[in-house]
């Protein structure tokens, strides 16, 4: 077993926000990359979009994901799926921080697992 630790201190601004990059790890073969993400009190994500699907599990607070103009509650537990394409952010307009883990794949990343996956088994 292996632990990929999250290291607060060590946070990155990138997109508005401060996360730390989990995936790709070299100890997982997996088909996607993910950060973890904390959106400060009073804050917001940079809109952007791209051409890989993504989803954002919602940790800790509560906060609001706009996708393509349109707002919508996001808190802890929730799931959120942004199509490919989409122009999204997050907005944490409450008191405190906003914690959430952003996964993203394409078919180059879910091919290049299949290739790694097929080198490993044999």
């Amino acid at each position: 077993m292996d632990v990929h630790r999250l290291d607060r201190e060590q946070l990155e601004r990138a997109y508005g926000l401060d996360g730390q990059r989990l995936l790709p790890w070299p100890a997982l073969n997996a088909p996607f990359e993910g950060v973890w993400c904390v959106l400060r009190a009073g804050t917001e994500s940079t809109p952007h979009s791209h051409h890989e699907y993504e989803i954002f599990i919602a940790i800790c607070g509560a906060a609001e994901v706009v996708v393509d103009g349109e707002r919508h509650p996001f808190t802890a537990g929730d799931i959120v799926r942004l199509p490919p394409g989409s122009t999204h952010r997050v907005v944490n307009n409450g008191p405190a921080d906003f914690e959430y883990y952003g996964l993203w794949w394409d078919a180059e990343m879910s091919a290049q697992f299949m290739t790694r996956h097929t080198r490993s088994i044999r």
